[in-house]
């Protein structure tokens, strides 16, 4: 055997296969942690256990479109 040799640890992390529902307040409460100064998004994901992106996409919607779209609720009006 090499006197080298490297040695890896890898963790694989399962979540069962479903997905989380979160509630639109607990969304809005995440979504304005991120809005404080100096906040991180990938920080305030790991902290309360949602993928970055998602947080990411969240944040983008109610920027965007602010509480209501965060819940997900989309009432479009066609002239």
């Amino acid at each position: 055997m090499p006197e080298h040799v490297l040695m890896s640890e890898i963790e694989i992390i399962t979540d069962g296969g479903r997905r989380r529902r979160w509630p639109a307040t607990e969304k809005l409460r995440i979504v304005e942690e991120t809005l404080e100064d100096g906040a991180s998004i990938s920080v305030v994901a790991r902290r309360n256990g949602v993928a970055p992106n998602l947080l990411y996409r969240w944040r983008r919607l109610m920027l965007d479109g602010g509480a209501v779209a965060v819940k997900g609720i989309a009432h479009r009006t066609e002239s």
